[in-house]
């Protein structure tokens, strides 16, 4: 499956779009067909990017792992504006066997670095975050190219309003968890509807029991 250029955001969701419960419990909202297409995406692209809140409450590996794989695993990108990647999370741990980078807006710790993943630090956006731009450029002079995006709200919304998002593969299970789930995009500074991240459909499928839906940017 060939991956195009660009900013790929992937979404495993509820019908109403939450990515969790209300208590976070998120583990497998969809099922087994689906998580094995996320494997073969990943396998597309060049790095797997997510927000430290991810790395923290999952604590994702973030490999591929399909029986016969031996292509090159996806680099991970973890954005950690204050660098709390814990050191025994599975992504620091295998930072050696995999490679593995944290964006960050301050100088680089020493016991990160030590650990093996690679810290770039990035000018900030408006909330002190790495900007996603920057981000961009950044993985791009490291010779990363199509990045997946793969969690959480806050880093999608953060894409979506710089318009940096180029299709969407958006896997939806036939549950509802209301609204005090956890939304798959965070708050999006939006204040008309033709200001709105806007995408046209391309492709929709069954994925077992799920719905596969694939959107590129308008």
């Amino acid at each position: 499956m060939a991956a195009q250029r660009g900013v790929t955001l992937k979404l495993a969701t509820s019908l109403d779009g939450r990515i969790g419960t209300a208590s976070g419990e998120s583990r497998w909202i969809t099922g087994e067909e689906s998580r094995r297409t996320v494997h073969e995406l990943r396998a597309a692209h060049d790095a797997v990017l997510i927000g430290v809140e991810t790395a923290i409450v999952d604590d994702p590996e973030l490999t591929v792992r399909l029986a016969g794989f031996e292509g090159a695993q996806p680099a991970r990108v973890v954005l950690d504006s204050r660098q709390r990647l814990p050191l025994g999370s599975k992504l620091a741990l295998t930072a050696r066997q995999v490679p593995t980078f944290a964006l960050t807006t301050s100088p680089p710790a020493a016991d990160l670095a030590a650990s093996g993943v690679t810290i770039i630090q990035t000018p900030a956006d408006a909330d002190g975050r790495p900007s996603p731009r920057a981000v961009l450029d950044a993985l791009a002079e490291a010779g990363l190219a199509r990045i997946m995006i793969e969690g959480g709200g806050r880093v999608a919304a953060s894409f979506l309003a710089h318009g940096l998002v180029d299709q969407i593969e958006w896997f939806r299970a036939p549950i509802l968890l209301g609204a005090a789930g956890r939304p798959a995009v965070g708050a999006l500074p939006l204040h008309r509807l033709a200001d709105a991240p806007s995408f046209i459909r391309v492709g929709v499928s069954p994925s077992g029991a799920d719905l596969w839906e694939r959107y590129e940017r308008r």
